[in-house]
């Protein structure tokens, strides 16, 4: 058996199980950067949250990852930059399976996500997939291809229904996430 897949799925479990259920966000949070590839500066994972190997998953800074995400970094990287917000109960997936392989042959690939991007309420984003800076990806959306800068994706399969602007109709976000709940 392979040392690293052994601490590997014991760190997994022990989160999954146990630490990522635990009401307090100093404790999780710390657990994770301990595990994580990266937790960047004000992160914060809520509570519920499940990550597949966790040594795969780059959080940037400022980001929320709402309550019963799952995070799946099992082969490929998940890299997500600055001021994302993903809402509760969003997938993020970098494996599956080819449906027309005779094998039943994995597939899959790294997911990036850009600076102030949004990603609602039980989205699914599947292998593989690119989401730009200040995107959107609407509530239970399933995104299978990637998404531009500063559009809105919505739909299974996710399509373009708008682009992202503020009110003067420019994209100049420039705020910053500090989300930090007690007991979440």
């Amino acid at each position: 058996m392979n040392v690293k897949v052994f601490v590997g799925g014991i760190l997994s479990y022990l989160y999954n199980a146990w630490v990522g259920k635990m009401p307090i966000e100093w404790i999780r949070l710390a657990y994770v950067k301990m595990w994580l590839g990266r937790v960047g500066d004000r992160s914060g994972v809520q509570i519920g949250c499940r990550f597949l190997n966790g040594r795969k998953v780059f959080l940037g800074e400022r980001n929320v990852i709402n309550f019963g995400c799952l995070l799946d970094g099992r082969k490929y990287f998940i890299r997500i930059g600055s001021d994302v917000s993903i809402g509760p109960e969003a997938t993020i997936l970098t494996l599956g399976h080819d449906p027309r392989s005779a094998t039943f042959a994995d597939r899959g690939g790294d997911v990036t996500i850009g600076d102030r991007a949004w990603i609602g309420y039980r989205a699914i984003v599947l292998p593989g997939v690119i989401i730009g800076e200040g995107a959107v990806v609407a509530a239970g959306a399933v995104v299978s291809k990637d998404v531009p800068p500063y559009t809105i994706f919505a739909g299974n399969p996710a399509k373009e229904i708008g682009r992202r602007q503020t009110e003067s109709g420019d994209q100049d976000f420039v705020y910053k996430l500090d989300f930090h709940p007690f007991l979440v």
